[in-house]
């Protein structure tokens, strides 16, 4: 007998999967939060305000937080890509010299409000279209340091004045960096992956690919990246949400007194092994103020806590060697100790 084949079900609409996708995008977005909480104190039964409780809350918010971001950051900057291939990415940051390229490269992580794990993924696109190396950790560093969340808290707290002063300080110090280390050539001490993976991201970068093949090239290229940074992610998060639920703001507060002229060093030392992205960190920095503690040693923990806390490095390794993390590290925490001295002298 012969077999009746089924008819096959006619593909939907490229635009209809894309409406679909970004509203399952958004739908997990608006959930992940209260989901969180619910699981947590709801069927696990933790007590809320707890240590542990409020660590596993962290960690069950951030973790689908972070992999959201990623995937939907990764997805649309391949196929933005798509359009930009190397011999016109070149042009707009490589092509105008180390300066010009510094300057457009920083001003650009101002106006992208991304934590580490889609800088990263960023960070791999500069270098696979040849973006010189002090040009792209300039961008690196003003992505987390200078962020919207943190410029309208201080445009409310202290006024437009404060506000600015800490943008263009932020702006200050990535475009230094930039400039030390593209001056440093330290471009062998990035991850070998990173320069093997320019093949596999070259379908990407064809300008003739249809909508269709891009958006698959753009999913399979995402897959696999977030493959790789998965287990970077889940240790960042891990330790992050250990240190959100035990360490007390009481002794960074202590600490980060007035009449301690080691204050501003020694709270950016304290941040390195905590964890927030900037709108976590609203709370923290209100209730550091509240404590006394002064506007620029409280910025300089803000930024820290940002920019350069453990987990965040974690991240961060799995594309720099451990040379040229340290001298990421070491700018960015110099640039960070002066601007917590600059504030406290002028606020």
């Amino acid at each position: 007998m012969t077999a009746i084949a089924r008819p096959q079900r006619p593909a939907l609409p490229l635009p209809a999967v894309v409406a679909a996708s970004v509203a399952a995008w958004l739908a997990a977005w608006l959930v992940e939060a209260p989901a969180a909480g619910w699981l947590a104190f709801d069927v696990l039964r933790l007590e809320r305000g707890s240590h542990f409780g409020e660590a596993t809350a962290f960690f069950l918010e951030d973790l689908p937080k972070v992999l959201l971001l990623l995937v939907g950051v990764v997805t649309v900057v391949t196929v933005i890509r798509g359009f930009f291939p190397p011999e016109r990415v070149r042009p707009m940051l490589a092509g105008r010299g180390l300066l010009p390229g510094t300057f457009a490269a920083a001003g650009l992580g101002t106006v992208t409000p991304f934590c580490s794990c889609s800088a990263v993924p960023l960070f791999i696109g500069f270098v696979e279209a040849g973006v010189p190396l002090g040009v792209t950790l300039a961008f690196l560093i003003s992505s987390p340091m200078v962020n919207e969340v943190a410029l309208v808290l201080l445009w409310g707290l202290f006024g437009p004045g404060i506000a600015l002063a800490y943008m263009a300080a932020g702006l200050t110090i990535a475009i230094l960096g930039g400039l030390v280390i593209g001056r440093l050539r330290l471009e062998r001490y990035v991850e070998s992956y990173v320069w093997e993976i320019k093949p596999l991201a070259a379908p990407a970068l064809d300008i003739r690919l249809t909508w269709a093949e891009r958006l698959e090239t753009a999913w399979a290229y995402t897959r696999d990246l977030v493959r790789k940074l998965l287990p970077y992610l889940v240790a960042g998060i891990a330790i992050g949400a250990a240190i959100h639920g035990y360490a007390p703001t009481d002794l960074v507060a202590g600490v980060g007194g007035r009449s301690n002229l080691l204050a501003v060093p020694l709270v950016v030392v304290l941040a390195v092994p905590m964890y927030s992205n900037a709108a976590g960190t609203i709370p923290i920095v209100q209730a550091l103020l509240g404590k006394g503690m002064p506007l620029g040693t409280t910025l300089a923990f803000m930024m820290a806590v940002t920019a350069i806390s453990l987990p965040e490095l974690v991240i961060l390794r799995r594309v720099l060697r451990p040379q040229l993390l340290a001298v990421f590290v070491g700018i960015v925490a110099t640039g960070i100790v002066a601007i917590g001295y600059l504030f406290n002298i002028v606020a």
